[in-house]
Order: structure tokens, then C-alpha cells, then sequence
């Protein structure tokens, strides 16, 4: 499939590495040059505004969905291609999900993680069926791959489920898999034992 827009979950914040500024510029590009609008929180702010900035100065579009109350901060990045104001962080979330074909996550905090992993849940359970990655810039997520490794080898899920997020240091690599990604045909449920 290929896609007309990928939402992109990250942080707020810059992180302690210039190398994370310098991934989300590159899949920031990588969007643009792809002709995949971004779809994504709405602010200047941190790698959010980054990834932005860089689609923007590819020559892409980028899609602002940003709550009434950070609108009211004064967060919203003022040179989107367009942007939305929701209600709440809940409509805002749920807004994203709608707008974007797939979904990419970069480092980030607790906001970045409980995206993700809605993401991933609602592809797994079926209620959508759309590729999730996280780009995993200066081995950000080899924590995360290690705790969903963890966790299907003690049964509380299929290790095919935990494969379902793409983790890939390279942008452009990234989005190749999640363009072919297929919904894995595994019983949810294992069977219990006596």
C-alpha cells in the first residue's frame, strides 16, 4: 500500500543527542520526498516541531492536529500546511487515527508511548489495520524491542504480534516494510494450561 499519510508520534522535547533532531529531520524528509503528508500533533515544540520544519522545507504538507488547550498556550506551529483544534487530547488522538494511513513513532515521552501503543493495540485487535514503526534513532527503541521480545516469550503475546511494530533506524527502510507490512494470521490467545 502506499500511503498518503503517516501520522508521526514524538516528543515535545529535543532529547539529550543532536541525533535525534537530525532523525526526525530525516524521515522529515523522507516524507516529503515520498510525497506522504505528515499528520501530527500540531506544535513547534521539540522533535514535533522538527519533523515538521523538515517536511515543510521538503516541499511537503504538514497536518497540525493540536488540542484546544496547548492552542491556547500559544504551541500550535504557525507555518503548517493546515491544522485542526480539537476538544481534548482524547479527540485529538482519535483525529490523527483518522487523517493518517499508518503510523511512525520517534523518541519521545509517556504522551509518545501511549500513542504508539493505542496504535498498535487497534491494529491488533483489528478495529483498524495499519502499519506502525518506530524509528529507531540512536537505539532509542532497543528497550522497548527487548520488552516486547520479553513479553511474547512468556506468553502474554504472540512473538507475530510483537513483530507487528517495524523497528528500523532508517527512514526510508522504514517505510518500505510498513508499505508491505501484512496483518500477521495468529490466535490472539493461547491456550491455557492445566
Amino acid at each position: 500500500m502506499k500511503f498518503k499519510s503517516v501520522a508521526v508520534f514524538c516528543g515535545s522535547n529535543f532529547g539529550i543527542s543532536e541525533a535525534y533532531a537530525e532523525g526526525a529531520r530525516a524521515l522529515g524528509r523522507t516524507l516529503a520526498e515520498q510525497g506522504i503528508s505528515l499528520v501530527y500533533g500540531g506544535t513547534h515544540k521539540g522533535l514535533m516541531g522538527v519533523v515538521a520544519d523538515a517536511v515543510l522545507a521538503a516541499g511537503g504538507t504538514a497536518h497540525g492536529v493540536i488540542s484546544q488547550r496547548l492552542y491556547e498556550r500559544g504551541h500550535l506551529h504557525t507555518g503548517l500546511t493546515r491544522h485542526e483544534i480539537t476538544a481534548d487530547m482524547k479527540s485529538r488522538k482519535a483525529r490523527m487515527a483518522e487523517l493518517a494511513d499508518a503510523f511512525i513513532a520517534l523518541p519521545g515521552g509517556m504522551g509518545t508511548y501511549e500513542e504508539l501503543f493505542e496504535a498498535v493495540t487497534l491494529t491488533q485487535l483489528g478495529d483498524h489495520l495499519k502499519a506502525c514503526g518506530a524509528l529507531n534513532i540512536n537505539g532509542f527503541f532497543e528497550p522497548m524491542r527487548a520488552m516486547l521480545n520479553h513479553a511474547a516469550q512468556e506468553e502474554f503475546m504472540r512473538q507475530e504480534h510483537a513483530d507487528m511494530l517495524m523497528i528500523d533506524a532508517d527512514p526510508s527502510s522504514l517505510l518500505e516494510r510498513m508499505q508491505t507490512w501484512e496483518m500477521p494470521k495468529v490466535e490472539k490467545w493461547f491456550p491455557v494450561k492445566s
